[in-house]
């Protein structure tokens, strides 16, 4: 039996640990074929992002008319865009029917500190692209910044609920939250929450938090776990479930790892299971 086939529409990293190279290798944990638009060039390791070349938004559309004329995608999603006019193009494809099961993960800044999209990038994930989305997949800081809202203010479950409410109005299909760097007090010092939110309710999908370096790439890594999921015809809410374990397995997994001299890769393929 063929392998199903999702498109990632992302950003190189050079260090292996993020962007399409941690797209891809997840999608082989599932058994899904993975095809790919790269949207950016980046130069970075696990201590830093030092270059970004982003690469035009029309051969950005031709990777993916490539992919589109010859596979059938189950499922895609999309990470580092870089650049307004390339949120434009996907949000362009999305309009027109072109991107099953899209989820979008609004990378905006680096775990290191460094902007992964230029001036405007914002307002066109709020305006063009989010509302094409059967989901978004922010952090706590892309989601404060998507919704207008001081990421200080959010401090507690309750607030990481209304701010997913918020970004639920732009027009998505679902939301979720991730609580990975809320550290308010002695239960999320232990644990990371993560709020779903859709038309039909509230879900919090908690779950231990891994005391470890090795985390470089989990926001990748989840939306294309989420979008492998989609593949297969799970609903949401339990290829969500799904990648949140996938994650969890793949941080704990690497929790020992000592490759390169910071934020490390997580271990995708198992190997120390």
């Amino acid at each position: 039996m063929d392998p199903l086939t999702a498109l990632t529409i992302a950003g190189s990293d050079s260090g292996g640990g993020a962007g399409i190279q941690a797209d891809l290798r997840t999608f082989s944990a599932f058994s899904v074929h993975g095809t790919t638009a790269i949207t950016a060039v980046t130069a970075q390791n696990t201590l830093a992002v030092t270059r970004v070349a982003a690469l035009d938004p029309e051969d950005v559309r031709a990777q993916v008319d490539a992919v589109l004329s010859d596979f059938t995608v189950n499922a895609v999603k999309t990470g580092m865009l870089a650049q307004p006019a390339t949120v434009l193009l996907v949000a362009e494809l999305a309009r027109a029917g072109r991107l099953a099961n899209l989820v979008v993960d609004p990378v905006l800044v680096s775990t290191t500190g460094h902007a992964l999209m230029d001036e405007g990038g914002v307002e066109a994930y709020r305006e063009a692209l989010v509302p094409h989305a059967m989901l978004i997949t922010p952090n706590l800081r892309e989601a404060a910044v998507l919704a207008g809202v001081d990421v200080r203010d959010v401090t507690t479950l309750e607030d990481m609920i209304e701010l997913a409410g918020g970004l639920l109005a732009l027009g998505p299909r679902a939301v979720l939250v991730k609580g990975g760097h809320l550290r308010t007090n002695a239960s999320t010092q232990s644990h990371a929450p993560d709020v779903l939110m859709d038309n039909d309710g509230v879900s919090v999908l908690d779950g231990p938090r891994i005391e470890t370096t090795n985390d470089h790439g989990t926001g990748c890594s989840l939306a294309a776990a989420v979008a492998a999921g989609l593949a297969y015809g799970r609903p949401l809410p339990d290829a969500v479930r799904d990648a949140k374990s996938f994650v969890l397995a793949a941080l704990t997994s690497a929790a020992d790892w000592h490759l390169g001299h910071g934020h490390g890769p997580i271990d995708h393929l198992g190997w120390n299971a």
